[in-house]
């Protein structure tokens, strides 16, 4: 479990699936900037934090996110290496609901920390290049880009630049 002032990262429960659809899987503009696909159903969330569940109890640094003052899951992140001691971040998705509260900034402050403590060297950063959002966090942060690829979002075709940044630890 990690913490930060407004925020705890721990492992998702069955009883969050409610509140991760509400905050995340339902809403179209948490997934913009995403591989996945939303959960259109009540049914397809409860499946998708059987996934989750599973997916975070298989890696270690894999957490669900949620508010520090009222227990409630807003999103999720995580940190995984890459090559040596290059860590990157898997993610960082927080509910629209949640935005410009100065979260992300925790969040991503966090898996800094995280993955300097567990021997990085060097993080790995990438957003959307449209995700204007994220590219200011990441240059807020001080993280340099280092590279850009084209890809295909696999459920509707949907053409992206992901930018790739990085920092020294």
């Amino acid at each position: 479990m990690l913490e930060t002032k407004d925020l705890i990262f721990g492992k998702a429960r069955f009883e969050d699936w409610r509140a991760m659809y509400r905050n995340v899987w339902s809403r179209p503009e948490s997934f913009r900037y995403m591989v996945p696909e939303l959960s259109p159903d009540e049914a397809e969330a409860q499946e998708r934090m059987r996934r989750t569940i599973g997916f975070q109890a298989e890696r270690e640094t894999a957490y669900t996110i949620f508010l520090k003052s009222t227990g409630e899951a807003i999103g999720f992140t995580g940190i995984a290496p890459l090559e040596g001691d290059v860590w990157e971040e898997t993610g960082i998705c927080l509910g629209p609901d949640f935005w410009g509260r100065g979260y992300g900034w925790q969040v991503l402050q966090a898996l800094l920390a995280l993955a300097k403590e567990r021997g990085a060297k060097t993080f790995q950063y990438s957003s959307w290049e449209e995700n204007a959002a994220s590219r200011a966090l990441a240059a807020k942060a001080g993280f340099r880009q280092c590279g850009a690829e084209e890809l295909v979002r696999p459920h509707d075709g949907r053409k992206y630049t992901l930018l790739k940044y990085r920092k020294t630890l």
